[in-house]
């Protein structure tokens, strides 16, 4: 079997498992990108990280307006 043919079953399983430990969607996990499921995944640095800025949300939201 070639290693390509090994991939949708590991992605079904991680699928799986994103759902039950993250509470995610199944849509939630295809739509994640591999930064976002590693930020989610890792443990936290320094404890609780620092709460958003105004200027950081509105970078945000002018990125989802432009996506």
């Amino acid at each position: 079997m070639s290693r390509e043919g090994e991939f949708a079953p590991g992605a079904l399983r991680l699928a799986g498992l994103a759902c039950r430990a993250l509470g995610w969607r199944p849509s939630h996990f295809w739509d994640a990108t591999p930064a976002e499921m590693a930020s989610v995944l890792a443990p936290q640095a320094g404890g609780d990280p620092a709460p958003l800025g105004r200027s950081e949300l509105e970078r945000m939201m002018e990125d989802d307006r432009d996506g």
